[in-house]
């Protein structure tokens, strides 16, 4: 990854946050510019090697969040910003945010269940997802998915943002 990402980066996260934690979105206007932007920085400042770390963070972010999108659990607007991000910072730095991005996004849905008063719905519908899946198998849980009326749902950039973010300093 190369310092220039930085900026661009932190602005992009940030708007997808603002966008997110009010509508529940992030718009394809913020992202598929930014993921066509980091394609080509990225190519331009290192070459084909360059070129390839942006399609192997692209790759590595659509197809993780991707399989949980596919889950219901997540929208396609957080996989195509994992995606766009992994496209200017490269698959290592990527993976390093994933696994910040999940701790984040865990300790938010925790504090949103106790600050709501459903911690129990939280760990039943946990269990039923986990458990569930050797059931359904990659079919998502219909009481789960984000068309479902009923579901709670968390806007997931913020976590995003924090994992992204973290990732610039643990480098």
């Amino acid at each position: 990854m190369h310092s220039i990402a930085w900026w661009p980066t932190v602005v992009v996260v940030v708007i997808a946050t603002i966008t997110d934690l009010r509508s529940r979105r992030i718009p394809n206007w913020l992202v598929l510019p930014f993921l066509v932007l980091g394609i080509g920085v990225s190519a331009f400042l290192q070459g084909w090697h360059g070129l390839a770390q942006s399609f192997e963070g692209i790759l590595l972010g659509g197809v993780l969040m991707g399989a949980l999108a596919a889950l219901g659990g997540m929208g396609m607007g957080d996989v195509k910003l994992c995606a766009a991000v992994g496209a200017w910072i490269g698959p290592s730095q990527l993976l390093v945010a994933l696994v910040v991005m999940a701790l984040a996004g865990g300790v938010m849905a925790l504090g949103w269940a106790l600050a709501g008063g459903f911690v129990g719905e939280l760990f039943s519908s946990t269990g039923n997802l986990i458990a569930g899946f050797g059931k359904r198998g990659p079919s998502p849980d219909p009481e789960l998915v984000l068309e479902n009326p009923r579901t709670r749902k968390m806007p997931y950039a913020p976590a995003i943002a924090i994992g992204v973010l973290v990732s610039f300093f643990s480098r």
